[in-house]
């Protein structure tokens, strides 16, 4: 290929964090009920919510308002959260601690909330490689809407030509090749390190 990247845009969950919101779920009302709850609700819909910055206290009360029948279980992943942070990824964090020893820069974009996301930072000291995380919840905006990525430019100084985007998701991997980032769908580890190997990024 070409020039290699500028630096690296990850995605934290399911990329670098491990991440299942049926555990945390789970911890409040038992893993069967959990699994009726996520198998009946859309989740990630609701989950959007707080994730674009909207308020958990919110999120919950809809759910109240809306499904009754599911509040206790919805309302048991908040409390819980740090539960469904089950550890890192295998293989990538690797990945990251060895371009962040050649040099190369990268940062965070994550679908989150701003209540949870402390749980990141306080879990997983990796994070401190990173120049800066964008975090959703804190701006107001969450993948796959374009001016999150948008927002990149402004917070890594650099254009997303230039930039390589990894995500386990294969809409917000989409978006962002639609700005113009070079977008990777994540698998596994070594599916990754041969893709940007191919891009010339010293692993």
């Amino acid at each position: 290929m070409g020039i290699a990247p500028r630096g690296v845009v990850w995605d934290l969950g399911n990329v670098l964090i491990d991440w299942d919101p049926l555990a945390a779920i789970a911890a409040g009302v038992g893993e069967d009920e959990a699994r009726r709850f996520l198998d009946a609700f859309d989740f990630r819909a609701w989950n959007h919510g707080p994730d674009s910055g909207g308020s958990w206290t919110d999120a919950e009360a809809w759910l109240d308002a809306e499904h009754p029948q599911w509040s206790a279980h919805g309302r048991s992943y908040r409390p819980h959260f740090a539960h469904s942070l089950l550890g890192e990824v295998p293989g990538t964090v690797d990945l990251v601690r060895r371009l962040h020893a050649a040099g190369v820069p990268q940062w965070g974009l994550t679908n989150w909330s701003a209540e949870l996301y402390p749980h990141a930072p306080a879990s997983f000291d990796f994070l401190t490689l990173l120049e800066d995380v964008v975090v959703s919840g804190v701006e107001g905006l969450a993948k796959p809407d374009p001016a999150i990525y948008e927002l990149l430019v402004a917070r890594t100084g650099h254009p997303l030509s230039e930039l390589v985007f990894v995500d386990d998701r294969a809409d917000n991997v989409e978006a962002a090749a639609a700005c113009g980032m070079d977008a990777l769908v994540f698998t596994d580890a070594e599916t990754l390190r041969a893709a940007l190997l191919e891009r010339r990024l010293p692993l």
